[in-house]
């Protein structure tokens, strides 16, 4: 009976030392093909006004340089939010954040984070879906597609990863259930940005939670891509955005409020931040400068 009042006690500790206060949160970036020193204090600013986390960075080697020694402690964390695409980590960093996301760990990937490690399987399959990195749709997976009120998988032969010219877009919610959008509009304009489409991935327990219409007129596909996605890998929880391509675009108050809610969604299970009254409607971009 000590033993198990013993293991009660420590399990308790536990969950409180992440619910009394604001939460730590490690977000990643060293290396991007977009401007990751402009984007990360960005990130930080936007999680940490939301009063529920406080944000360490933990910044990578440069290309071509001792990615040993990047090991951070993932387990200090309840998520950890990647703004990066480069070099692989070592299998050492790489086993220890599989093992922290499978037992239970949140993960948020961010914009061309999608783009990073396609010789990773496990990391893939956090994702769900990927682009770019010569990934492939016959070797990387199929892609999502959102046809007919359904998710469904294209298989199509076909490079992974495309986009066209940034322009504002409707993002529309696809389940109403996911505690990240409850409460939000059913469908909102989001700012000038890259809207990703042909990801490609296992795509394994994955959520498609909002899509937007990737413009034929736009260089796009003629399809409801992924836009917002969540995933369940082992006992963790990844919320997926591939919104936020720089600064302007993650100005865009969807972008602020859908990240702030997924990052809480990753490291708890639960979303009880409030709808602001700023957020855009159907047909009108609301950007925070």
């Amino acid at each position: 009976m000590r033993l198990i009042a013993s293991i009660a006690l420590l399990f308790t500790l536990h969950v409180s030392a992440f619910a009394a206060g604001p939460m730590k949160a490690l977000l990643i970036d060293g290396q991007n093909n977009h401007q990751w020193k402009l984007t990360s204090p960005v990130l930080k600013k936007i999680l940490e006004d939301s009063g529920l986390f406080t944000v360490e960075i933990a910044t990578t080697p440069e290309k071509g340089g001792d990615m040993s020694t990047f090991h951070p402690d993932f387990s200090k964390y309840a998520v950890v939010i990647s703004n990066y695409n480069g070099e692989p980590w070592s299998k050492e960093t790489n086993d220890a954040f599989e093992a922290y996301v499978r037992k239970g760990g949140g993960f948020v990937s961010y914009h061309a984070a999608d783009n990073a490690f396609p010789e990773w399987k496990e990391y893939n399959q956090m994702i769900a879906v990927g682009g770019w990195g010569a990934r492939k749709e016959e070797t990387a997976g199929v892609r999502l597609r959102f046809r007919d009120g359904k998710t469904v998988t294209d298989n199509t032969p076909g490079g992974c990863g495309h986009h066209g010219n940034r322009l504002p877009f409707q993002v529309t919610v696809r389940d109403t259930k996911s505690p990240i959008v409850k409460g939000l509009p059913m469908v909102w304009m989001h700012a000038g940005d890259e809207l990703y489409d042909s990801l490609c991935g296992p795509a394994r327990e994955v959520d498609v939670v909002a899509t937007a219409m990737s413009d034929p007129a736009n260089k796009g596909t003629g399809e409801n891509e992924p836009m917002l996605m969540t995933i369940q890998y082992g006992k963790g929880r990844v919320f997926h955005t591939t919104l936020g391509h720089d600064v302007p675009a993650m100005q865009s108050v969807d972008f602020i409020v859908t990240l702030q809610r997924g990052a809480e969604w990753a490291a708890t299970g639960k979303v009880k931040q409030a709808v602001p009254a700023d957020f855009p409607k159907p047909d009108e971009v609301s950007v925070r400068k």
